[in-house]
């Protein structure tokens, strides 16, 4: 695995950037001591390593894993607590910036996938529900246990965990607070794979690879489809009756083609 940052113009604290294969990004957050919780160094490290990968021509899939045992904890409980005093519009303030700043994955229009490593806990799992695909290592424990802390859920949780779940089970898992792991969270729909660990890694950056090594058109427009959703199934018909005919156009097409008569595998271009 080949570690790039030093090419970067950027330097991150508490996060790496690599990349481990072609057209593939790996962001690690990179602060075990504290479980890899959301500091305030942290999250601006990361808005300006989405920032970096945004205007990334060669970008084609992203991987967010965590160092060490955890994926992440989540906020700083001792952050959540450090302004008692303030009021509700101070706080406001404070917890959107905080959300859109670990949010803003979702402005890289490539597939992203969660390498849940180990425990997401809070806003952690909500950050692994903000990409496309989320991939646990076998005993990575998950949940949202907010309102044991007597705080209501943060960073767009209620929408993006009954999005993935189902509103029953996103029902159990918030008023509850307990965690899930493995099969259930598997059955649950919470994760779409769950992998030994000492292979964990390594597996989920061979299929973040393969999708990198498909059109770059095709997947970039599938993955805004399915991320954005569609009000209902005439307004999927027009989205999909533009955004097949661009896919048509394309050179990718025909060699996609080409491949499947020729029986090898496509060399796409994105274009």
């Amino acid at each position: 695995m080949t570690d790039l940052t030093s090419d970067q113009p950027a330097t991150y604290e508490h996060l790496r950037v690599e990349r481990p294969r072609e057209g593939v990004a790996l962001l690690v957050l990179d602060n075990p001591e504290q479980r890899n919780a959301m500091t305030d160094e942290m999250t601006a490290s990361w808005v300006r390593a989405v920032d970096d990968l945004a205007d990334d021509a060669s970008l084609r899939a992203v991987v967010v894993t965590g160092e060490g045992s955890a994926f992440t904890s989540g906020g700083v409980t001792s952050w959540l607590a450090s302004e008692p005093e303030a009021g509700v519009d101070r706080h406001r303030t404070r917890m959107i910036a905080f959300y859109r700043a670990w949010l803003s994955i979702r402005r890289l229009e490539v597939p992203t996938f969660a390498a849940v490593n180990g425990p997401a806990i809070g806003a952690g799992l909500c950050l692994a529900l903000a990409c496309d695909v989320r991939w646990a290592a076998r005993g990575a424990r998950m949940g949202v246990p907010f309102l044991k802390l007597g705080l209501h859920p943060g960073m767009a949780g209620t929408w993006l965990l009954p999005d993935v779940v189902g509103p029953a089970a996103a029902r159990d898992l918030f008023l509850t607070g307990r965690l899930v792991e493995g099969d259930e969270a598997l059955r649950l729909g919470l994760v779409s794979r769950v992998v030994e660990q000492e292979t964990f890694l390594e597996e989920v950056l061979d299929a973040a690879a393969g999708v990198a090594a498909s059109a770059p058109v095709a997947a970039r427009l599938t993955t805004l489809a399915l991320r954005g959703g569609h009000a209902d199934l005439e307004h999927a018909l027009q989205w999909e009756a533009l955004a097949q005919p661009v896919t048509m156009a394309t050179e990718d097409l025909q060699e996609g083609i080409r491949a499947v008569q020729e029986k090898r595998r496509p060399h796409f271009q994105g274009r």
